[in-house]
């Protein structure tokens, strides 16, 4: 017994310092995009003429959410030409009513156009389809698309800050992981391990890196150049896409684009998730895809998951306890307990900037264990849906589980 538990805290600790070392700095969460920070630092770094910039709205039943949201997009304070694309994609609680009466009571009316997104035609998910109908609408002229969310609040700023980072990486899609709600219980517990495990997923060093393959991006805010968008059926490739913001970064990295990924201090998500089976549903809803509906993946992303994150606690704290019971084999129990032990330190010690950037108590970095437990049944639950034939949904839209199409990474 103790040599089994010494052996996998062997294998955790040397499994956790592998990645604190050599995950791409996944933990650090240094790569960051505060507006009003950004602006002040590189205030000298105007461009002579600020890019003409169109932003996609996708929004279905969205009428609680946009009195909050949309003002703020339309009342940017950017110094070139800007719009914005509301595609209303059927809904039925007056969303573009309410969208074109914002506009009104705003200080710029004229920047905002409502569209009806088309019949949802074989091959697409609502979300990349109104992305779509809000592309065919959008400006010729317009050299970057803001593809951004109906419950993202953006700062006066905001639009000028993408821009400006696009333009000074220099990037081709600039995007950013806003800051998801955290009120409840249970959004404090595991939202922010949530954004913690998307960035050991996707390390944001390697997204960043020219001489990495690593592609991502986080849905809510995504700046990207018109042209890389609007050739070859626009999204069309990625038309069934359920992980849509990531496969865009695929797109766009395999039509030779470049890309930025980073945290966005003050660009927030105001979507709740007050319950755990409203997190359980956002994660089960892709998590399966994320392994390509591969049962062998499954298994072993199943088996990684509890060597990194619950033997640790399990065989730590039992062989804690039997070292104060045991005559023999003292020394194996004692090594068995400092091997796990020292795994959970170090797992503790990689959330720690997550939850600072959160403003979340630090010693809930010993509860990293736990949310690893519950993501790792969430990702069981999601290959079980697929495997009973469960068709999810965005907003209300159903559609059917596929993989993307039609495009191959570089």
């Amino acid at each position: 017994m103790w040599l089994a538990a010494g052996i996998i805290g062997v294998m955790a600790f040397l499994a956790w310092l592998w990645l604190l070392l050599f995950r791409g700095d996944f933990w650090r969460m240094s790569l960051r995009l505060g507006t009003q920070k950004n602006r002040e630092i590189a205030v000298s770094n105007h461009p002579d003429t600020w890019p003409s910039v169109c932003a996609i709205v996708p929004a279905r039943n969205e009428a609680d959410m946009l009195p909050k949201t949309l003002p703020a997009l339309l009342e940017q304070s950017y110094d070139g030409p800007f719009s914005v694309i509301l595609v209303d994609d059927h809904s039925e609680d007056g969303t573009a009513e309410i969208a074109r009466n914002i506009a009104q009571a705003s200080g710029h009316p004229e920047r905002l156009t409502i569209i009806s997104a088309d019949a949802l035609p074989p091959g697409f998910v609502g979300k990349v389809w109104a992305q779509q109908c809000g592309l065919q609408h959008a400006p010729h002229d317009a050299e970057f698309i803001l593809f951004t969310d109906a419950d993202i609040l953006h700062p006066a700023h905001s639009v000028e800050s993408l821009v400006r980072k696009a333009l000074l990486h220099p990037s081709d899609l600039v995007s950013l992981m806003v800051r998801l709600r955290i009120e409840s219980f249970w959004e404090t517990l595991l939202i922010p391990a949530f954004v913690y495990f998307f960035a050991k997923l996707y390390p944001f060093r390697w997204v960043c890196s020219p001489h990495r393959q690593t592609a991502a991006a986080a849905g809510g805010s995504i700046l990207v150049r018109h042209k890389l968008v609007r050739q070859d059926g626009g999204l069309a490739p990625i038309g069934g896409a359920l992980i849509d913001d990531c496969s865009l970064a695929q797109l766009i990295q395999s039509r030779n684009g470049s890309l930025w990924l980073g945290l966005g201090d003050d660009v927030t998500s105001l979507r709740a998730y007050p319950k755990l089976t409203d997190i359980w549903n956002m994660v089960a809803r892709s998590a399966f895809v994320q392994l390509h509906y591969s049962t062998w993946l499954l298994i072993g992303t199943v088996a990684g998951m509890l060597v990194l994150y619950a033997c640790p606690v399990i065989f730590g704290i039992a062989s804690v306890c039997l070292l104060g019971t045991s005559t023999v084999h003292v020394v194996g129990w004692s090594i068995a307990a400092a091997t796990n032990l020292c795994a959970w330190l170090l797992m503790s010690i990689s959330f720690l900037p997550m939850l600072r950037w959160y403003k979340v108590d630090l010693w809930k970095a010993a509860l990293l264990p736990l949310d690893g437990f519950l993501y790792t049944l969430m990702t069981i639950d999601s290959a079980r849906r697929f495997w009973r034939g469960h068709t999810d949904a965005w907003k209300g839209r159903p559609y059917q589980r596929s993989e993307p199409a039609g495009w191959k990474s570089r």
